[in-house]
């Protein structure tokens, strides 16, 4: 048996819930060995527009509520759907549109953490 973490746990639901609208790119970043880190992980991934950035935010909700009856603390950015942050205190959840990721490229400013690339089934 193993012994995954309440952590670990909400990671794959939110991977689910990315994955069942078909999300790109999904990478994770683990923060835990970084000095005054803000959580644990990031999520980052990309979605083609912002129905689609929308349709990933409310996906994640959906299979975490479902899954584990939990709910973000917070959540941002769903009005233009560009770049939309949903904070789950330990794991923090990036869902950019394509260009506003590589603008931003937040994966380099957190450079000095460890990155797993998600391989995707579609």
């Amino acid at each position: 048996m193993t012994n995954k973490t309440n952590t670990d746990i909400l990671l794959a639901h939110i991977i689910e819930g990315i994955e069942e609208v078909k999300g790109d790119d999904i990478n994770i970043l683990d923060l835990r060995e970084i000095e005054n880190n803000v959580c644990k992980y990031f999520v980052v991934c990309s979605g083609n527009s912002n129905t689609q950035v929308r349709a990933i935010s409310s996906s994640v909700q959906k299979v975490v509520s479902k899954s584990l009856q939990e709910k973000p603390w917070h959540v941002e950015g769903q009005e233009t759907s560009e770049w939309v942050l949903m904070d789950f205190v330990d794991i923090v959840v990036h869902i950019f549109q394509k260009q506003t990721r590589s603008h931003y490229d937040i994966e380099s400013l957190w450079g000095d953490a460890k990155q797993t690339l998600v391989e995707s089934n579609y």
